[in-house]
């Protein structure tokens, strides 16, 4: 059999070299919009004449261009994340190969007549062969990568027909292994550009910033075979020759705060060119240091996938422009782009709102690493057979968008393991472009690129790492030790950045603050990004007709990685999830806290460029929730990285609200905002980029017992105070007239995606022990003169550990107070521990460094704490504590302390897949209402941890997607005196030692009273 043009290790054919993207004042004709289209649900290899302009496609149907046709009704997406979806035996592809095959007709102006021209595609997946009026244009492998084909000699006047073979697999697939989506088609925009004799076929715009004086140097590339004249009003440059250097004494420097752009015309006689550009100059010091301009960066980022629910990696502008705003909005400074180049239009807009970008290579092969009896065996990146594709590659990306101000690194690709295709790939970039460094994660030694990154070390390995104890030939994936000097290392002189941190998958991610700390202390540690942006939901629909996010196996794919495609800190819809606010909180740009005297506050600007003049401070004291003044302090003057203090605001106060006197009641908060003094590009004026909050009186919250009064039976029940109970059980029925119900021991979540994680194992080890299916037996119930004593045992079937809690309850006639002391029983078993190294830094004090240790390694709860019911229509909750989102041991910054109110609904986090979600923390008291006669509230005299919602745990757990969760006639209200953090275990370190729930005796007061309201 001949070979098939798809299954090539070379490049394709016809394309012309790559050049940047160039806003050209030559004529253009937009070729996106609907195209005939023929679907074939298996190979169609060579044209059955449907190329020829008069061939009839009247009963092929219509697609529009640019999309993906699996999101169209044809075939149906595919998610996985390591694994190829075909056989691995390269160059080849099976049989069973989706293929597309579309028609455009359009009109050539005569205006066109005799001009040069060329069609320009941004982006087929995954292989296309091309042809105008039935001329053969070439084919095209790089499904996000731009190629050009020239159609002057195929072009006529009036009708035109440009026809498209494309399949969905090829011997590119195997350099495309991305964790994302497999989606087929012309999913980026086609056009048709006139490229006119004596015009500029590319540029390369070189602006290099000298921090130390102020000053510019311009030089411009262009290829064209006439003279070229440069416009650059901003400057001074007037139609001047283009050739040689401009020297500018004195320029504004384009960075991630400040993004100022110039605007440069680059023109011939017969064609003028634009192109936005900025001056700026990335470099690693001596130090091991990168920095922008000279100063010194924190990548404060995340990994981006191009993706919309709806349309897959075909995004709207208004889609991206959102994307970078949201970001902005949240302190995000950087992206990468995973792993892949995205639509030049989202480079535009970081480049204009500011965001530092590594650009990626379309480059992984992560489907190799376990194929073989040996890692990556077979791997394209070590493979001279795949020599010329990968280094055409990176010359495309590169090429399209050198001019950028935002990219500050180059990426070689991901997950692509190491090889000597990688090596010349960055031999490459380094001579085209030696004025951004290199990246590339699978470089573990660090040989051939410029920064070292690493994906999920947790922060004790970072901060072994930020102190320069990397040992020669030490690698931590695969894992391998190292000897002799950490001084004969190069990577312990280059800048450290976490490629991927934080896995956002489901609730998470935990451990943020301690990432952004080690940034702090150790200089060469320089940020990274979490994994990942968005979670890449499609929009889809059960057999009811509900709409929901699917995820992989949704579809009936044969192979698929599950809800592992939704990790990110937006949710589908791009609703900022709670990882993105605990995010934005712990990356913000300004910290203000208690000063170093009494009465300042301290504050220090974290910007890396901005003085804080562009902000103001505003206050607001809160009794208890409640406001009782507000007003602005004066903006500190403080350059990036000074600290600086403020007097705190004195307000007049009515005697007692200053918590001086002793008429004032409940805790005093004094708020200060940091906010937009006007409105910017990404945000409106107002917008809050930093808070912090100091207590300024905490009463002690305990109450003292009045006289007590006795429980006695009546009418078949316990009666203590406005409580009745069960005479069997000491279960709660009723709390006055009030429905309230309970309490249950709980043990247990409906587990994470971090709990499911597989190192720590957690939510195996809860599950072993039955705590999602505890079953409880009465000891004793004892009333008595002074309340009424329960004691219960709750264990699982089959297992002999469980828990031993005696409820001591009390009342003064108006409330119930409820004592509990519970304490384990039964043989625990130990828990397996995975995780891959130490979560302990070795370097902590002797005493400290083995105390978390052995939290590390101990046997854990998923909470401890009590559940009651009420009826479904009491469903308002108004609480004192943290808020006004959800919070956990390991993610709370975000949450503020304050008086909020919500209903239960509004209590939940629509998670794709879902999972334990909605937990207030540090809740002083909670009242939960039916909106009219009365309520319930509860008080701690321990802060405690506060959830509500219409299912059980049993039934949130079961729920594939929520649209599963079928609310109960009952609302299940959770009160818990402790709860396990989160973690990154889905995809990287689990709970660190100090934010895990170990296995333990637990003491804690409530205090019950009705409410009753006319």
């Amino acid at each position: 059999m001949p070979a098939r043009y798809f299954e090539d290790f070379a490049i394709g054919r016809g394309g012309l070299a790559p050049r940047a993207v160039l806003e050209s004042d030559a004529p253009v004709i937009d070729l996106n919009g609907p195209w005939a289209f023929r679907f074939s649900p298996t190979l169609r290899s060579e044209p059955d004449g449907f190329q020829e302009p008069e061939f009839d496609d009247g009963s092929w149907g219509a697609l529009p261009v640019p999309s993906h046709w699996q999101l169209r009704g044809h075939g149906r997406p595919v998610y996985v994340n390591v694994s190829y979806p075909i056989p691995l035996d390269p160059p080849f592809v099976p049989d069973e190969n989706e293929t597309g095959d579309y028609r455009r007709v359009f009109d050539l102006p005569g205006s066109w007549d005799g001009v040069p021209a060329v069609v320009r595609f941004e982006g087929v997946d995954s292989c296309a062969r091309v042809w105008l009026n039935g001329t053969e244009l070439g084919v095209t492998y790089g499904s996000r990568l731009p190629v050009e084909f020239d159609v002057t000699a195929a072009l006529r006047p009036g009708r035109n027909v440009l026809a498209v073979r494309v399949h969905q697999f090829s011997a590119g697939t195997y350099l495309e292994d991305q964790d994302t989506w497999r989606l087929s088609g012309i999913f980026r925009d086609v056009r048709l550009l006139a490229r006119p004799a004596g015009g500029i076929r590319d540029a390369f715009v070189r602006a290099d910033y000298d921090a130390a004086t102020g000053a510019g140097l311009l030089r411009v590339s262009v290829d064209t075979d006439a003279p070229v004249r440069i416009t650059v009003p901003d400057l001074g440059i007037d139609d001047r020759p283009a050739e040689g250097e401009f020297r500018l004494p004195e320029v504004r420097p384009w960075s991630a705060e400040d993004p100022h752009l110039y605007e440069a015309e680059l023109s011939t006689a017969t064609e003028r060119v634009r192109v936005r550009f900025g001056f700026r100059t990335v470099a690693v010091d001596e130090h091991g240091v990168l920095r922008v301009n000279g100063r010194r960066v924190v990548l404060r980022g995340v990994n981006r996938h191009e993706f919309d629910p709806d349309h897959g990696r075909t995004l709207s502008l208004e889609t991206m422009r959102r994307d970078v705003e949201l970001m902005k909005r949240h302190n995000i400074n950087s992206v990468r782009t995973s792993h892949y180049p995205p639509h030049p239009a989202f480079l535009d807009l970081c480049d204009e709102l500011g965001l530092y970008v590594v650009l990626e290579c379309d480059l992984e092969t992560h489907g190799f690493e376990y194929a073989d009896q040996e890692r990556w065996q077979r791997n394209p990146s070590d493979d001279p057979r795949w020599r010329t594709a990968c280094l055409d590659r990176i010359e495309r990306t590169v090429e399209r968008d050198k001019n950028r101000p935002s990219i500050i690194l180059w990426s070689l690709g991901n997950e692509a393991g190491d090889g000597r295709n990688l090596r010349a790939m960055a031999d490459w970039l380094h001579r085209r472009d030696p004025s951004r460094p290199v990246h590339y994660e699978g470089d573990r030694l660090a040989e051939y690129t410029d920064v070292f990154g690493e994906m999920y070390r947790p922060p004790a390995a970072v901060a072994r790492i930020g102190r320069g104890e990397l040992l020669p030939g030490e690698i931590s994936y695969p894992a391998r030790a190292g000897s002799g000097d950490p001084a004969d290392d190069p990577r312990n002189r280059k800048p450290y950045l976490l490629t991927e941190f934080a896995h956002a998958m489901g609730n998470g991610p935990g451990a943020l603050a301690e990432y952004e700390r080690l940034c702090d202390e150790y200089p060469r540690v320089q940020g990274g990004w979490v994994w990942e942006w968005i979670d890449q939901g499609l929009c889809t629909h059960d057999a009811e007709g509900r709409e929901f996010f699917g995820y992989g196996g949704d579809f009936g794919e044969d192979l698929h990685d599950g809800n592992f495609i939704c990790d990110g800190l937006v949710f589908p819809d791009r609703t900022p999830s709670p990882g993105l606010l605990e995010y934005a909180r712990v990356n913000a740009p300004v910290r203000i806290g208690p000063g170093p005297e009494p009465g300042t506050l301290s504050v220090e600007n974290r910007y890396q460029v901005l003085d804080l003049s562009h902000l103001r401070f505003t206050w607001s004291l809160e009794r208890e929730g409640t406001e009782l003044a507000r007003g602005e302090l004066p903006t500190p003057r403080l350059a990036p990285g000074e600290r600086g203090r403020l007097p705190l605001p004195a307000p007049d106060l009515p005697p007692g609200e200053d918590g001086e006197g002793e008429d004032g009641e409940g805790e005093l908060w004094l708020t200060v905002r940091a906010e937009l003094a006007k409105a910017t590009d990404w945000a409106p004026e107002g917008h809050v980029v930093a808070w912090g909050q100091l207590p300024r009186s905490a009463p002690d919250r305990s109450r003292p017992e009045g006289l007590l009064v006795s429980a006695h039976t009546e009418d078949g029940s316990v009666r203590l105070g406005p409580g009745r109970f069960d005479p069997d059980t000491g279960l709660l029925l009723g709390l006055g007239e009030l429905p309230l119900q309970g309490p249950r021991l709980n043990l247990w979540r409906a587990p994470t995606d971090n709990d499911r994680g597989w190192s720590q194992q957690d939510a195996a080890y809860w599950k072993a022990r039955g705590l999602d299916r505890l079953r409880h037996r009465t000891v004793s119930v004892t009333p008595g003169a002074d309340g009424l004593t329960v004691v219960v045992r709750s264990a699982a079937a089959a297992v002999s550990c469980g828990y031993l809690t005696t409820y001591r309850w009390s009342s003064d006639g108006t409330s119930l107070r409820l004592r509990v002391h519970a304490e384990p029983v039964g043989h625990w078993p130990e828990r397996e521990d995975h995780e891959a190294e130490s979560l302990v830094d070795a370097a902590l004090p002797p005493g400290e460094f083995r105390e978390l240790v052995r939290r590390g390694a101990s046997r854990s709860l998923a909470r401890i704490g009590l559940d009651w019911q009420l009826p479904a229509d009491w469903s308002l909750v108004e609480w004192f504590g943290a808020g006004p989102g959800e919070a956990y041991p390991d993610s709370r910054h975000a949450a503020r302390v304050g008086r909020f109110r919500a209903t239960v609904d509004q209590l939940q986090t629509p998670y794709v897949r879902p999972q334990e979600n909605g937990n207030r923390a540090d809740v002083r008291w909670a009242e939960i209402s039916d909106g009219a006669a009365g309520a319930v509230r509860v008080q701690g005299e321990e802060l405690f941890h506060l959830s509500a919602r219409r299912w059980t745990d049993r039934q949130l757990a079961e729920a594939r997607h929520r649209t599963e969760l079928a609310p109960g006639p009952v609302v299940h209200l959770h009160t818990d005196h402790a709860v396990h953090g989160l973690g990154s275990a889905a995809c990287g370190p689990g709970v660190l030692p100090e934010h895990r729930l170990e296995l333990g005796t637990a003491d804690f007061t409530l205090l019950l009273t009705p409410i009753r309201r006319s």
